[in-house]
Parts: C-alpha cells; sequence; structure tokens
C-alpha cells in the first residue's frame, strides 16, 4: 500500500511538473507557448476578440485601419485566425487550456455575428452607436480604402472574413460536436445558401444594398464577386461541410457555383477572368475607384490554377477547356522591355510583365493614377501611362507563364482515378479535416526564426514585441475642400494628415503583432513535431 502511495505522489508531481515524458527543449517551448498565450486572450484581446496589432500600452490598435479597443476584427489576422491557431495548440499539445480559448473566440464570432448569419469586416462590443461612429469619422476618412466609407450593415465576404469565422465555427463544433456550435454553424451556412445567385455565384455584401452609389457610379457590393476569392472560398467552405457533416444538399449549391467560375470566363482574344461581374448579363463590372471595369491578368493567373483545383475536385474535363485560352490572352499581354524600365519595380525571374487591368472590349491597358491628397480633394483617373501609378494597388502584374504551362500540363499525364483520388465530391464519403490549420495555410507560418530565439525574446509580461507594419494618422476631421491638382501623393499609400488610411511607417513602431504571434506559436508547434 505505501508503495502504491509513493508511486502515485511520484506520479502526479511528474504531471504537475509537466517533466513526464518531456525533454527539457519542450518543457520550455510548452511554458512560452502557454505564457504567450495567456497574455494574449488576457491582456490583447477583448472578450475574445482580436485586432490585427497593439501598442504595449493598448493606446491605439489596428486592423486593417485604426480600431477602437472595443473592437474585434474578422479579416485575418483577426479573430477567426486566432482561433484556428489555438485549435492547432489542441491539436499539437492535448492541453485543453488552449481548446478552451477557441471556446472563448467562438463566443465573441458568436456575438458579432449578424441576424443574417455572416459578418461585416469587424464588430464593436461598444454597441451600434460606437461602430456607426467609426465609420463616421476613420472610416470616412479613409481616402484608399473606400470600402470604409459607408456603413452599410450587412455582411461581407471580401477578405475571407466571413468564410474565415464560418471555417474556425465548423473547425471548432466537429473538433468535439458541442451542441453549442451547431445553431450559429447552420446559420452561417444557410447565410451562404441564401446568399448565392441562381447562377451559382455570390455578391460580395449580403444582404443585397443598392444604396452607396459612388462619383455617378452603381454601387458595385451586389455584383457576382470573384475578387479576394470570394466565389472560391465560398466554395471551399461549402465543400467542408459537405465531406464532415455529409450534407449532401450542399452538392448543388456547389456545381452551380463551380460552373458559374465557367461561364465567367471572358471570351478570346481577351479570354481571362474580371474581379466582379454584373449580375443581369455576367459581363466585368467596375468596383473602387481604382478598380475599373476590366479583365484582370493577376486573377486570370490565379483562376487558371483553380480550374486545375476543380477538375481534380470533380474529374470533369470542362474545367480544364478555357485554361489554353486563358495562357495565351495572358501572354498576349506581355509588356515590351520598354514599358517594363518605365515601371521601375525589381523583374522577377521567369516571368512577364503584364497590365493588371485590361479594357475588356478593346484589350488596351487601364493604369489607375490619382492626384490630391485626401478623400475630400482627391480623385482617382485611368490612362495608358505605365509611370506614377498609383502604389497602394498594383497597375502591373508579373507573371509566371511556364508555371502555369507546367502545371496544366502536368495535370494533362493524370489518369481521371489519380487527380479525383481526394476529392470529396467523387469519392462520395466524409472525409476528415486536416488538424493543422496553419500547416495547410501558410500565411503566418513562414518566419525563419528558431525556437530558441523565440524562447528567449518573450518579454517578462508575456509578448513578443515586434515591428507593427501598418500604422495611420489619428482621427481629425477634414474640411471642405475644392478637387487638387497635388501630386505629391500618386505613388503613397497614406496622403495628407486627414488621410486616415493605413501606411508603414518611417521610423520603426515596435508593438504585438497577432500575425506574429501565430507565426512564432506556429514555429513552437513546428519543435514539438520533431
Amino acid at each position: 500500500m505505501k508503495k502504491r502511495q509513493t508511486f502515485s505522489l511520484l506520479f502526479s508531481c511528474l504531471l504537475l511538473s509537466g517533466t513526464y515524458g518531456q525533454t527539457k527543449k519542450e518543457q520550455q517551448v510548452l511554458q512560452v507557448m502557454k505564457t504567450a498565450t495567456q497574455y494574449m486572450m488576457d491582456v490583447a484581446s477583448y472578450k475574445g476578440g482580436f485586432v490585427w496589432s497593439y501598442l504595449p500600452d493598448m493606446s491605439r490598435t489596428w486592423g486593417e485601419m485604426e480600431a477602437n479597443r472595443t473592437m474585434a476584427w474578422i479579416q485575418p489576422p483577426g479573430t477567426p485566425a486566432v482561433g484556428h491557431l489555438m485549435l492547432d495548440a489542441y491539436h499539437a499539445t492535448h492541453d485543453e487550456y488552449y481548446y478552451q480559448c477557441a471556446e472563448k473566440i467562438a463566443n465573441a464570432l458568436i456575438w458579432g455575428q449578424l441576424p443574417c448569419g455572416g459578418w461585416n469586416y469587424m464588430f464593436d462590443f461598444a454597441g451600434e452607436n460606437s461602430i456607426r461612429q467609426w465609420y463616421a469619422t476613420i472610416g470616412k476618412n479613409a481616402w484608399r480604402l473606400e470600402e470604409f466609407q459607408h456603413y452599410y450593415g450587412n455582411a461581407t465576404f471580401d477578405d475571407e472574413g466571413t468564410m474565415q469565422a464560418a471555417k474556425f465555427l465548423l473547425r471548432l463544433y466537429v473538433e468535439k460536436y458541442d451542441p453549442a456550435y451547431r445553431a450559429p454553424l447552420e446559420k452561417t451556412i444557410r447565410f451562404v445558401l441564401e446568399s448565392q445567385y441562381p447562377i451559382g455565384g455570390w455578391p460580395q455584401r449580403y444582404p443585397l444594398k443598392h444604396d452607396h452609389p459612388f462619383h455617378g457610379k452603381e454601387d458595385y457590393s451586389s455584383f457576382i464577386t470573384l475578387n479576394d476569392d470570394v466565389i472560391p472560398e465560398n466554395i471551399d467552405f461549402l465543400i467542408q461541410c459537405y465531406q464532415v457533416l455529409g450534407m449532401q444538399d450542399l452538392k448543388a449549391p456547389i456545381m452551380r457555383a463551380l460552373n458559374c467560375v465557367l461561364a465567367l470566363q471572358q471570351g478570346a482574344p481577351y479570354a481571362g477572368w474580371a474581379d466582379q461581374y454584373t449580375v443581369t448579363d455576367l459581363q466585368p463590372a467596375h468596383a473602387r475607384s481604382y478598380e475599373p471595369r476590366s479583365v484582370n491578368t493577376g486573377t486570370t493567373a490565379h483562376m487558371v490554377m483553380k480550374m486545375l483545383d476543380y477538375y481534380r475536385l470533380t474529374g470533369d474535363s470542362k474545367f480544364l477547356s478555357g485554361i489554353p485560352a486563358a495562357i495565351r490572352f495572358l501572354e498576349s499581354m506581355k509588356l515590351p522591355e520598354s514599358e517594363v524600365k518605365k515601371w521601375r519595380r525589381p523583374v522577377r525571374e521567369n516571368t512577364i510583365l503584364v497590365p493588371r487591368f485590361i479594357d475588356p472590349e478593346s484589350g488596351t491597358p487601364l493604369y489607375v493614377h490619382r492626384k490630391g491628397s485626401n478623400v475630400k480633394n482627391g480623385v482617382y483617373y485611368v490612362d495608358q501611362n505605365i509611370e506614377k501609378t498609383i502604389g497602394h494597388y498594383s497597375s502591373a502584374a508579373y507573371i509566371n507563364i511556364d508555371a502555369l504551362k507546367e502545371a496544366y500540363a502536368r495535370t494533362l499525364t493524370l489518369s481521371k482515378e489519380e487527380v479525383t483520388k481526394d476529392s470529396p465530391l467523387v469519392q462520395d464519403t466524409c472525409i476528415s479535416l486536416k488538424k493543422f490549420y496553419y500547416q495547410s495555410h501558410h500565411r503566418y507560418g513562414r518566419k525563419e526564426t528558431s525556437a530558441e530565439v523565440l524562447i528567449k525574446s518573450l518579454t517578462k509580461e508575456g509578448y513578443w514585441l515586434s515591428p507593427i507594419k501598418q500604422i495611420s494618422n489619428s482621427y481629425k476631421p477634414a474640411p471642405e475642400m475644392p478637387a487638387s491638382e497635388d501630386i505629391r501623393y500618386m505613388e503613397t499609400m497614406v496622403g495628407d494628415e486627414y488621410d486616415t488610411s493605413p501606411y508603414t511607417p518611417e521610423k520603426e513602431v515596435m508593438g504585438i503583432s497577432t500575425g506574429a504571434f501565430i507565426e512564432n506559436m506556429t514555429v513552437l508547434m513546428g519543435e514539438l513535431s520533431k
């Protein structure tokens, strides 16, 4: 009896000290992960909601723009991105603490979920009046971020916002099948299905609004949208629901969306894809002032790779049929060396330089410029001069044509059985989601930093100090002023003192980065898997 008690006591001590079956390095990694997470959850987050970056004293915080302290940002690397990280950490450590963190984040997201079932770019725990005031001040003065100049009050698919939250809720629900998360997940699925147009595409925002005509042009938020992967991300979410929840009724809307992407490709000689389309005729449409009605070469290259994905998903060769014409279109847009020199950007190996925006009727390049200094006196305009184009949204793109051709040729060599072996649609079986989000989505997992450096660099407070990538001018009311011919801000990220658009500071500003936290934690989890 005494021996049994002694062994039990020793075993308990080993568990409590964290040394049982762990090396000293693993103990350090686990402790640093826990300390950093506790700081982010208990100090940086607001009720489980996150923005992108914080000054150490929390006096200013930023998402894509400056945020109220009471705000939670949805776009990555915001609140859902940290939720995904917590589930990854739970899988890597088997520590229930991380699952509890994921639950706290999910509860914040559920609080911010709109009645329609989706999310805006952000929400504010201080309530509706607070967010309306933010839009009327900070958002209104953001010269280049026109999507924040008007408060719609509906949800957006832009920048993966709603889809990041949706995919996180799905992952959390299937982790333990806690019924608390079934209802908000189903609400999100209904939102995605209800917002889909009969043709298969989705608008940028939903429920549909038409109340913000801008500079004399129709409100673009209801247009069928490819920009920022709206349709591909929605397809991906529905496929995940289909594969892990066995929801057979999702197959039809998935196929409608896939066929819509086929229909959106334009005919030769400009056989590419646009960023958005008018719903009635599926023709290229405009969006923000610096996104003219056009066929987009960068989007086209991206969609070529997506069509290869959709062939692997369905085994249907129709998804390959438009690729040769798309590649020929991209090759035809190659700019001569004289224009490349005017572009004044570093040349990338094995690429050609092409205009980003192409007039869908004439094939004319559309280069975007601006003049003025802020939202009150500034204007964007388009011409055929590649010089001095706007710095915050590239008017040209480097395309690796050989890589596209090789990917296409390689796919053609595979049998249909090989191509579709991992497809949930073809195999028609429930397939588990990958355990680690940031192993398959490497956006925040690329940091070349060792675990040793991360262990040593954690501050005594429990955070990693890193450069804040973008800051902004504090809001100040902009007086009425006439149109300006000022050209000082033609190529800059931000205008004058009244512009609240974010920009990279000339002098390094140190703070707490949510993206860096995700990167660092991913590195440490990689150390545990060695």
